[in-house]
């Protein structure tokens, strides 16, 4: 079985009540997106319309793979629409304030799987029922951690230690999967030349690469204030992956001290296997229903022995780090966000229908209907039922 990679089997549309108005100072947009990511689209419209990344406000980050529906506003943005390849903006109005997560109520999701033996179906389809009874957990998914090295290196991690330059040449150099030529040509070209920051200056087509060189021109050894340089969405993303990273290890460390072996199905993710729940009693549902686990950050204020404090301290410990370290100090604008998530995610209206699937002969496809809460991944149900 495999979930096809197209976007006509993969389709998110993001749920809201924000309702465009008369007057406002923010125009509201819904972007249609097929084969691009939520930053690439949103660079591209920058471009076009000429507009400044603080301008911008949007609710997520959409699957690349998927054919996606999501809001974004535009301070004093254009009143009009936009078409740039495979990127649809339509112009909704206008609202007196910028559109962020807080707005989504939820996502909905159509997805198709394909290439199913009858077997393999049979076992998804009885998976699909433990799931309506027991949700899953609430992990990050891949998607969050394409900034993380073929090793396993967060950018974040160096920062945290003090490896600046470690971390400036990650973020600017790591092949990425789904890098365009122009792409891959600037980093074999950063690779190869690293450190002669003139020349890098004066070759690299990128507006944002090359104002980092042209810094580092000027300030050869100042790598901390050429990460302070990076672009805010981008310093974002790496914090967020090792702080994802570690909430994922909270949880499957909570999940393996409260629950038997018998009741734990381990699934494979990129950076590795976790543990997910099955069979669950009443008891044990609610109490994973209820959980709630701080994300990992240098103002948690939690009690010592609060149970989020000392999942948090053991994972920390298990990286040869302490809370204080994730405060970095030297930085103005780098932090590590404040507040907690829910441990547990429910699909609402989990529906699904099999039948032939016309791509692969003699084969069967599973498509899959339901909604889930801002923020929740889809494709860990994929992992789950067909692990």
């Amino acid at each position: 079985m495999k979930l096809k990679q197209q976007p006509d089997d993969f389709q998110v549309e993001e749920l809201t009540d924000v309702v465009p108005q008369p007057q406002g100072a923010f125009a509201l947009y819904r972007i249609e997106k097929r084969g691009w990511s939520t930053l690439d689209a949103l660079a591209a419209i920058r471009r076009r319309w000429r507009v400044e990344p603080r301008r911008l406000s949007y609710g997520g980050l959409k699957d690349r793979h998927a054919w996606t529906r999501q809001y974004l506003t535009i301070f004093h943005g254009p009143s009009r629409n936009l078409t740039q390849q495979s990127v649809y903006v339509e112009y909704l109005g206008q609202v007196p304030a910028p559109y962020t997560s807080h707005d989504i109520r939820a996502n909905r999701f159509v997805l198709t799987l394909r290439d199913f033996d009858e077997e393999s179906l049979e076992r998804a389809v009885h998976t699909l029922d433990e799931l309506k009874s027991d949700g899953l957990p609430n992990y990050f998914d891949d998607q969050r951690f394409g900034s993380v090295s073929a090793d396993g290196e967060f950018i974040a991690k160096h920062i945290i230690l003090g490896r600046y330059e470690d971390a400036l040449k990650q973020a600017l150099v790591q092949p990425y999967e789904f890098d365009r030529s122009t792409h891959k040509k600037e980093k074999a070209l950063l690779r190869a030349r690293w450190g002669d920051w003139a020349l890098l200056r004066d070759r690299l087509p990128d507006v944002h690469t090359r104002r980092l060189m042209a810094y580092l021109s000027h300030h050869p050894a100042d790598f901390k204030g050429a990460l302070e340089r990076l672009r805010p969405e981008l310093r974002g993303l790496y914090l967020a992956a090792y702080q994802s990273y570690l909430w994922n290890r909270m949880l499957a460390r909570w999940l393996k001290e409260r629950l038997p072996p018998e009741q734990l199905v381990s699934v494979r993710l990129r950076l590795g296997d976790l543990p997910m729940p099955r069979r669950l009693d009443a008891e044990q549902r609610a109490a994973l229903a209820a959980l709630r686990l701080p994300l990992p950050s240098g103002r948690t204020a939690l009690e010592p022995d609060h149970p989020g404090k000392v999942l948090m301290d053991a994972v920390l410990a298990e990286e040869g780090l302490a809370e204080a370290q994730l405060k970095l100090k030297d930085f103005r604008e780098l932090f590590f966000s404040k507040g907690d998530r829910a441990a547990h995610c429910q699909p609402e209206t989990l529906s699904s229908e099999s039948g032939e699937d016309e791509r692969h002969p003699n084969r069967k496809k599973l498509i899959l209907r339901f909604d889930l809460p801002r923020g929740s991944y889809a494709t860990l149900i994929v992992k789950r039922i067909t692990r």
